[in-house]
């Protein structure tokens, strides 16, 4: 198959040399990108910044941004049968990026914020007949959360974990994740290595494609 695969954080701009973030280490989405090659898939990876070697035999596509992110999405997917958004894509940024470095002052400081894109929502009509697999870090009802989730953005599976757990998520080699399914269907996984996890998910999707 060809598969498109995101990873890592985005980062949002507040001056030159500050950023909104998030803790994701790509971890998750380079491990699926590296099982995915062993098993000679053909392999586009959208990675946010992150201290990690891309695989070997993957198309790699360095961004930074929500906005790089969703763009690169939509410049690959219409050559990929399946996407897997394990990115942890910022859910806001600045309303206005500052020109120079905001000085450093007593009192209070007010940063207004606006939503980023919602990459898989964006993207929904263009699915056709490709696999959507989407992600879920929750930190409290992890599978309400998830279920919420894989409706909305009519994804045919989400992978769900709790991330406030020090053993999973993000930072770590290890996760602990439940497949929830379209049709309901839910598999709640013991505590792995997040290659292994990544191998459940390719189980998941080879089948599924047939």
């Amino acid at each position: 198959m060809r598969i498109l695969i995101t990873a890592g954080p985005t980062r949002e701009a507040i001056d030159p040399v500050r950023f909104l973030s998030n803790r994701s280490s790509g971890k998750m989405g380079y491990a699926l990108a590296r099982v995915a090659v062993r098993r000679e898939h053909v392999v586009t990876l959208i990675s946010g910044p992150v201290a990690l070697r891309p695989p070997a035999k993957v198309s790699f596509v360095a961004v930074i941004t929500a906005d790089e992110m969703l763009a690169a999405v939509k410049r690959h997917l219409s050559r990929c049968d399946a996407l897997i958004m394990a990115a942890a894509v910022a859910d806001w940024r600045p309303c206005r990026v500052r020109a120079q470095k905001i000085k450093k002052t007593t009192g209070p400081h007010v940063l207004r914020l606006e939503s980023t894109p919602d990459i898989l929502k964006t993207v929904r009509s263009k699915k056709g007949r490709r696999v959507f697999i989407g992600f879920a870090a929750e930190t409290e009802r992890m599978l309400s959360g998830a279920r919420r989730k894989l409706a909305e953005k009519g994804l045919d599976l989400i992978v769900a974990n709790d991330v406030s757990r020090s053993d999973a998520g993000f930072e770590v080699d290890t996760n602990q994740v439940a497949l929830m399914e379209a049709s309901g269907e839910v598999r709640v996984l013991p505590l792995m290595t997040k290659i292994k996890v990544a191998a459940r998910i390719l189980d998941w999707l080879e089948a599924r494609a047939g």
